[in-house]
């Protein structure tokens, strides 16, 4: 059975015995190791190793996978958030057990993960150690899935280093997941490659070529570390990007998955707007009733199948004291405006060459505000390889989300080794117009 419809068909299992309560483990309550508590007093440089520690790798994800072809660190490192402060963000360092045959020193990946959740135990640091969770977390049924190993495990077979961070909040036990927060994101990114140069008996060097890797809210990710790492951080060279589905612009995609299989993500952005900028929280409050503020309650500590099994279809309008939509009340409030106009990606040049790959029938993280992202990099003089991803619409906004994940992926890994094995990749800018 081909790799995506085996995704699929377990994914469907997990999800349904879960939804009837079937699995044994799901009674038990989840626990989130010590090491993902950050100490009281933080390192000043960005990218700096707090601490690290062997990370055991679960043998696979179950029926998808062999086991992972290499030695895992968990890690915990020094960033800065958006608003200028020290942060701690862990992830994972996975050395290779395959070697290099390109050109030059074993290079290095950062893996931005999609969509995980906004409880710590949907990090995907501790999902690579459990392959999948089923359990309970606030007495609530919680559903993790270890799905980025997909990639990690693609990209470790070509003998890629990866280092995974967990973004900020994702995992660290001080403050919630600043989700789609693009600077904390960008700098959780950067900073992840300089941490994994940090770690000492690790094959990389300081000649490594830095390849990012992420689709949709890894695709964010990524795309703003390449944005970024100009100012941010110019010791890390990035050489090439692949950006999957990303959500460059928010006000697009709030729209989109408000009533969908992922209106919970809608639940975990307005959460992690309230963390990022506490000035917002008074207007929230202003608009949110009592059953709104128990679902961002609720969906603070859930992972994505616990908001697909209790949120999916929802609307945002069963949230507010009026009756409005997030969007129609973000529209309408400048100073909410303000901040999801901060979040758009696409204004500043990127580094290193970017393909940008999104599902032309992609109706959750919208195909055409992806591929103005990609327009307007190329308006900047950055170089961009476009890649519309056809494949027939359907019925689920999900799975038009979803599939170019997995149809485009092998495609996406083989373009990105081949750009860290020195092999150039010339813009497609000027035939962007003629594409879907």
């Amino acid at each position: 059975m081909p790799i995506r419809l085996r995704f699929f068909a377990v994914l469907a299992t997990v999800t349904t015995a879960a939804a009837v309560g079937t699995s044994a483990p799901a009674e038990a309550a989840v626990t989130i190791p010590a090491f993902y508590t950050p100490p009281a007093t933080l390192p000043a440089a960005d990218g700096t190793l707090i601490r690290s520690e062997s990370l055991p790798l679960a043998l696979s994800l179950p029926g998808i996978t062999g086991t992972l072809p290499g030695t895992a660190t968990r890690i915990m490192y020094k960033s800065t958030d958006s608003n200028g402060g020290p942060v701690a963000v862990t992830g994972a360092y996975v050395e290779p057990a395959a070697p290099w045959l390109g050109a030059g020193a074993r290079p290095l990946v950062v893996l931005a993960p999609g969509t995980m959740g906004q409880g710590d135990q949907c990090s995907t640091s501790l999902a690579l150690q459990r392959g999948l969770i089923l359990g309970t977390e606030n007495d609530q049924l919680t559903v993790s899935i270890g799905y980025e190993v997909l990639a990690m495990y693609r990209l470790l077979l070509k003998g890629i280093a990866v280092v995974q961070t967990d973004y900020v909040g994702l995992g660290t036990t001080d403050r919630l997941h600043t989700y789609v927060n693009r600077v904390d994101e960008g700098h959780a990114v950067l900073d992840a490659a300089r941490a994994a140069r940090a770690l000492t008996g690790t094959s990389i060097t300081a000649k490594s070529l830095i390849g990012l890797y992420g689709y949709s809210q890894g695709g964010g990710a990524v795309a703003s570390a390449a944005e970024l790492q100009s100012t941010y951080a110019p010791d890390v060279k990035v050489t090439a990007t692949y950006s999957g589905a990303p959500p460059a612009n928010l006000a697009d995609v709030t729209s989109a998955i408000d009533g969908s299989e992922l209106a919970g993500a809608l639940g975990w952005s307005i959460n992690g707007f309230a963390q990022s900028d506490p000035a917002l929280k008074p207007l929230l409050d202003r608009y949110l009733s009592d059953a709104g503020r128990a679902v961002l309650g609720n969906l603070s500590s859930m992972c994505v199948g616990d908001a697909i099994l209790s949120y999916a279809g929802k609307k945002s309008t069963s949230w507010t004291t009026t009756g409005q939509s997030v969007a129609d009340i973000v529209a309408a409030e400048p100073e909410l405006k303000s901040f999801i106009d901060d979040q758009l990606i696409g204004t500043r040049k990127p580094a290193g060459v970017v393909r940008v790959a999104t599902g032309t029938s992609d109706n959750l993280v919208p195909h055409g505000q992806a591929r103005t992202m990609a327009a307007d990099w190329c308006k900047l003089g950055g170089k961009v390889v476009y890649a519309p991803v056809v494949l027939l619409p359907t019925v689920s906004p999900l799975i038009n989300h979803f599939g170019p994940l997995l149809t485009d992926q092998g495609t996406a890994v083989d373009w990105l080794t081949a750009r860290l094995a020195g092999v150039p990749a010339a813009s497609t800018c000027a035939l962007l117009p003629l594409q879907p």
